[in-house]
C-alpha cells in the first residue's frame, strides 16, 4: 500500500486534527491529477493583475511582468473564477448516526468529502461556498476563490453539530434563491426526508440552471440492517424510541429502504443530476474516484 493511501481510510482520518489537513491529505494523496479538470471554470477574458500569494496556481503567473519587475503577478480575469461551487451540508440529527460497523458518523464522512472537494476546487482557482442546514440554513458562506477561504469553510464545518430535524424541500427552495450565480451545487446528506418535497426542492435548483451533484451519505447498518437480538431503536429528529425484534423486520425494512434509494436515484436522473451513494464504511479513495470519474465522463459527453 502506498503511504498516502492510509490517509484515505475514514478511521485514520478520524484520528487526524483539522478538516483542512484531512482535505489536503485526501486531495494531494489521491485525487489531485486524477482528472485534468473535473470541475473547472471557463473564464478567459483578461481584466487585470494581482500580486502572487502563497498557494496561488503558478500557471497564471505573468512571466513578462516578472521579467520587468522581478515580482510575481497573476493574470486576473473578468471574473477571477467564472465557476462557483456551493456545498450544502446536512447537519441534522440523523447525520450523527454511527453504527458499530462504521468508523465515523455520517456527518464526519460528509465533512471529509466536502472539505476534500472544496480543497480541490480552490486548488484549480475556482470558487467555493458552503451552507450548513437542518430545518433551516444555519450558516451560509459565500463563494470565494482565495486559498485561505478553505480555513473559513473548515472552521464552520468543524463547529457544526448534528442536531435538529430535517426539512430539505424548503431549504433547497431558500438556497435556490440565495445562490444567484449559476454554478455547481453539491448536496451532502442522508436525504432522510419526504422524497416528494425533497425532489421539488431539487427541481428548483435545476430551474435556476445550477448543475447539481447529490452525494447520498448512508451508514452501512441503514442499508444492511445487521441487527439480530431484540433492540431498542432510538428515534432521531423527533421520532420515538421503539423496542423491536429485528429479524422479523429485516426483509420488510430492506425492501422499504431500497425503494427509498430507487426513488431518489430515479428523481435525480429525471432532473438530469449526478447522484452518488456513499457508505461510511467505504474508503474515501473509492468514493472520490467514482465521483470524479462519473462527473468527468458526463462532462466529456456533454
Amino acid at each position: 500500500m502506498e503511504s498516502f493511501q492510509k490517509y484515505l481510510n475514514p478511521r485514520t482520518l478520524a484520528e487526524l486534527q483539522g478538516l483542512e489537513l484531512k482535505a489536503r491529505l485526501i486531495v494531494e494523496g489521491y485525487v489531485s491529477g486524477l482528472h485534468k479538470s473535473p470541475f473547472h471554470g471557463f473564464s478567459i477574458e483578461f481584466a487585470e493583475h494581482r500580486e502572487y500569494v502563497p498557494g496561488d496556481d503558478l500557471r497564471y503567473v505573468d512571466w513578462k511582468v516578472y521579467g520587468k519587475s522581478d515580482r510575481f503577478y497573476l493574470k486576473q480575469y473578468e471574473e477571477e473564477t467564472n465557476f462557483a461551487c456551493y456545498v450544502l451540508l446536512d447537519t441534522s440529527e440523523s447525520m450523527r448516526y454511527r453504527s458499530a460497523q462504521a468508523p465515523v458518523s455520517k456527518l464526519e464522512y460528509g465533512q471529509y468529502v466536502a472539505a476534500a472537494l472544496s480543497y480541490l476546487i480552490l486548488k484549480q482557482q475556482d470558487a467555493v461556498g458552503l451552507a450548513t442546514f437542518d430545518n433551516s440554513v444555519r450558516n451560509f458562506i459565500r463563494a470565494g476563490s482565495h486559498p485561505s477561504h478553505l480555513k473559513q469553510l473548515c472552521h464552520v464545518m468543524d463547529l457544526a453539530g448534528a442536531k435538529g430535524e430535517t426539512s430539505m424541500g424548503p431549504i433547497f427552495h431558500d438556497l435556490a434563491e440565495r445562490i444567484k450565480k449559476r454554478g455547481l451545487v453539491v448536496i451532502v446528506s442522508d436525504l432522510f426526508d419526504d422524497v416528494a418535497s425533497l425532489l421539488l426542492g431539487l427541481k428548483h435548483l435545476r430551474h435556476r440552471r445550477h448543475d447539481v451533484l447529490v452525494l447520498h451519505v448512508i451508514d452501512p447498518a441503514e442499508q444492511d440492517f445487521p441487527f439480530q437480538d431484540p433492540t431498542l431503536f432510538k428515534g432521531l429528529e423527533g421520532l420515538p424510541q421503539q423496542m423491536t425484534e429485528p429479524r422479523s423486520l429485516r426483509r420488510a425494512y430492506q425492501r422499504e429502504f431500497e425503494t427509498f434509494l430507487k426513488d431518489i436515484r430515479r428523481g435525480c436522473h429525471e432532473l438530469h443530476m449526478d447522484y452518488a451513494l456513499l457508505r461510511t464504511d467505504h474508503p474515501l479513495d473509492a468514493a472520490l474516484r467514482a465521483l470524479l470519474a462519473q462527473r468527468a465522463t458526463r462532462l466529456h459527453r456533454a
